[in-house]
């Protein structure tokens, strides 16, 4: 049975006198699709065309029309597609049992013409306003997120170009700010689940984090060139001056914030970083000498990061330490520099922290040989 029409109807009954009284009622207007069982309308629901709208008898030996439709509404290819269903059966009790199982409407035998061509039409274009709204909010649904994304890169390209202008005024740091992005990520996934970090380190924040990460030295911008880029050690006014980067780094931000039409998560973070990742756990950091808790839990996993990679790394004024090195230096500052769960973090992932290291190694400033 075929005809001219662009929606699919498929038409199931046992009996194929109905089948072809219907058939020939409905192909004027559509295509139809004929079924003399319940397993066989199963399989040619489940097949391409999907047909947009299935006529269905409950009264079918074997799998009955309650059954048939249990199974469409369970099968992802066939759970949206409309069923009518067309029975002798005209007590209310039965129409209620078909509605409830999700039938969208109900036909009693013998069918009158009239009335079926006009329930088809009613539910073919409900199937049609409602495949048109799906279409629309998928379509939108996609804009949204091409565009968040798009929204998203352009932020992590601008956080990372900013992180790179205070790196580019100190040439020997090369790509430590991709290396302790790295590792504060590394210390906060390893810390996740821990008694006294579980509030705080949830997904969005450790995202957050991460993407803050690269901003913990932007206050370098503001530091005078001859003592920046001094080949050398510092003197203890040069080293004082140094120390304001802290300070200049937040206030950045802070002012960054302030302009901002609404509260930006990351740049909270970002600011913490930048003031506190100096800090020290035993209260002797700069530059406000916080010590243990009162650091917030961002600026802790920095100053590990940040202290590890400054090690690792190759100074005019100093060579760069073995990997093994630079750990028994970190574990020397358990409960002095660091916190002492960081520092057990930074044990339990110690390889993962050299492999960041060895993937963003610097091409003149490397790691040493690991011992």
């Amino acid at each position: 049975m075929a005809g001219d029409g662009s929606a699919t109807v498929l038409v199931v009954d046992d009996n194929p006198d109905n089948l072809m009284v219907l058939g020939e009622l409905l192909q004027a207007e559509y295509r139809v699709l004929a079924a003399t069982s319940g397993q066989r309308a199963l399989e040619i629901a489940g097949n391409r065309p999907r047909p947009d709208l299935i006529l269905l008898d409950v009264m079918m030996p074997g799998m009955d029309g309650y059954a048939v439709l249990a199974s469409l509404r369970q099968d992802e290819r066939t759970r949206d597609i409309p069923v009518i269903f067309i029975t002798a059966m005209n007590a209310t009790r039965d129409e209620e049992h078909g509605l409830e199982q999700g039938a969208v409407d109900y036909i009693t035998k013998p069918i009158r013409p009239a009335i079926v061509l006009a329930r088809v039409r009613t539910q073919l274009e409900l199937k049609r306003a409602r495949d048109r709204l799906a279409n629309q909010n998928a379509f939108l649904e996609e804009e949204v997120a091409r565009r968040m994304a798009e929204n998203q890169t352009i932020q992590d390209v601008s956080i990372h170009a900013l992180g790179c202008l205070a790196e580019m005024r100190d040439p020997e740091t090369g790509d430590h700010i991709r290396r302790t992005q790295g590792y504060v990520k590394a210390l906060a996934s390893q810390l996740q689940h821990h008694p006294r970090f579980t509030t705080v380190l949830s997904d969005q924040f450790i995202r957050l984090l991460t993407k803050s990460a690269p901003l913990h030295d932007i206050g370098k911008v503001g530091i005078p060139d001859h003592i920046l880029q001094k080949p050398g050690e510092l003197t203890a006014a040069e080293w004082a001056i140094m120390q304001t980067h802290a300070r200049l780094g937040a206030a950045a931000i802070e002012h960054a914030e302030r302009d901002a039409a609404k509260p930006v998560a990351f740049l909270a973070l970002a600011r913490e970083i930048a003031h506190w990742h100096h800090e020290k756990w035993n209260g002797r950091g700069y530059p406000d000498g916080l010590a243990g808790d009162a650091i917030p839990v961002s600026a802790r996993l920095m100053a590990l990061a940040d202290v590890f990679d400054a090690l690792i790394s190759q100074r005019v004024y100093k060579a760069a330490l073995s990997f093994d090195q630079a750990r028994a230096v970190i574990v020397e500052g358990r409960g002095a520099h660091f916190d002492p769960d960081v520092v057990d973090a930074f044990l339990a992932g110690f390889d993962e922290f050299t492999a960041i290291a060895e993937r963003y190694r610097d091409d003149e400033a490397t790691a040493a040989e690991q011992g």
